[in-house]
Parts: C-alpha cells; sequence; structure tokens
C-alpha cells in the first residue's frame, strides 16, 4: 500500500507543481504579493496531497513562536519540503538559495520574482555581505528570512556543520532567531516512498539578540538538534 500512495502522491505533486508552475508564469508581471499568494496556494495544496493521498498529516508546534513579522528563522534542513512548507505556514517567506537554482528554468525565475536571496557560495567573504545586505532589505519588508544553518540537506539521525553565515545576519540584523525543528526526514526521505505518519513543525522560542558568537552558535545547535531529536524519534 505504501507504494501505490506513494506514486499516486508523486503524481499529484508533479502535476499540481507544473500546473502551478505554468500559471504563476502569468502572475510574473503582477506584483510580487500576488506571486506569494500562488507559492501560498500550491505550498497548500502539497499538504493537503501528503494527507489525503500518501497518509501524511501535517502538524505545527510551538504556534506562540511562529513569526508573522520581520523575523530570522534558523531551520533544520532533511528534505525539499522543509523549503516548500513555510511558503504555507509564514506569512511572506523568503528563503536564501543557491545561486546555481537561478539556472533552473521556470523555478529560478519564479524565485527572483519572490525576492528570495541568491547567494555565490564561491564567493565567501562577498557573497556574506551580500547574504547580510539583501537580509537587511527583505526585513524592511516585514519578510521572514529563513535560513537552513547547515547549508545542505542532512540525514535523519545526524546532526550536520552549522555554517557561519546564521552568525552573520544574527549579528548584523541584531535581531532574535527563532529556531525551527522538524522531522521530514523521516516522511520525505530521499527516494520515492512517502512513509505514512505525521511531519510536525516545531518552532521553538526565539534566542535573544546580542550574545557572542560562540554562545549564540552553541544554543542554536543544542536547540534544534535536541528538539529534532525528539521529533525524529517520534516519527520513527
Amino acid at each position: 500500500m505504501i507504494y501505490l500512495r506513494s506514486f499516486l502522491f508523486q503524481l499529484f505533486f508533479w502535476i499540481w507543481s507544473v500546473f502551478t508552475a505554468l500559471v504563476m508564469l502569468l502572475t510574473l508581471p503582477l506584483p510580487r504579493g500576488v506571486n506569494t499568494w500562488s507559492l501560498s496556494t500550491w505550498s497548500k495544496g502539497l499538504i493537503w496531497g501528503l494527507r489525503w493521498l500518501a497518509g501524511i498529516k501535517v502538524e505545527v508546534r510551538g504556534e506562540q513562536y511562529r513569526p508573522t513579522g520581520s523575523a530570522l528563522v534558523a531551520a533544520k534542513h532533511q528534505s525539499m519540503f522543509d523549503v516548500f512548507s513555510q511558503f504555507a505556514l509564514l506569512p511572506d517567506a523568503c528563503f536564501v538559495m543557491k545561486k546555481e537554482l537561478l539556472m533552473v528554468p521556470v523555478f529560478g525565475w519564479h524565485g527572483l520574482k519572490a525576492g528570495m536571496i541568491v547567494v555565490d557560495r564561491a564567493g565567501h567573504s562577498t557573497a556574506l555581505k551580500k547574504l547580510v545586505r539583501d537580509a537587511v532589505d527583505r526585513m524592511k519588508e516585514t519578510r521572514q528570512v529563513v535560513i537552513f544553518p547547515e547549508g545542505t540537506r542532512g540525514d535523519v539521525g545526524h546532526p550536520g556543520d552549522y555554517k557561519p553565515g546564521i552568525a552573520a545576519l544574527y549579528r548584523e540584523l541584531e535581531l532574535p532567531v527563532t529556531p525551527l525543528a522538524l522531522n521530514c526526514g523521516v516522511h520525505w526521505p530521499k527516494g520515492l516512498l512517502r512513509p505514512p505518519g505525521t511531519i510536525v513543525f516545531e518552532y521553538l522560542p526565539p534566542i535573544p539578540a546580542g550574545l557572542k558568537r560562540g554562545e549564540f552558535m552553541r544554543e542554536l545547535q543544542t536547540r534544534i538538534d535536541t528538539a529534532t531529536k525528539a521529533l525524529e524519534d517520534e516519527g520513527l
């Protein structure tokens, strides 16, 4: 049954995503708010498909910590659903994305229209300065900047290496950081199978601004990895 349900969801995923992407081409000349609404609709459709085709519910915890205005969110990264979901869960999510993704037809165009923060990971210090500058601009637009501190997807049960980009944003923006733990990798692993269960996103209490770099990084990693481990154990 899991193979059939996973196949049905994959079929729905591609049909829904291609349809939405093509319709959204018509919104490219329109104000960004239309694009934001379209991305949210697409994301909500995926959540619907997971529930009714794959048997995977989506649960949000820590509602009182889920940001609604200008905010910096540091999230665990286990699957692409970590990204897709936030368009439905946050009012105006903005992601830090690799420059290479701009080369993907349609996807790259929508990324630019949505005002994603594009970084060239080969640029080192120059890329870091651009990251901070663009994040400041997005904060002025009352957006939620979501960054994955590990920089790439990790496997369930394996804490990753947190990169310096989040520390630079924390220092320069002088804002609290909302950690986001999740267990997406349990139910949206690599490959095509989608084991049924409940994907949980847990927004944790914000880390206050003003901590020293080392203290901040230790606190961030401890909070995210500890909560993520508990969610993984719950989902396995």
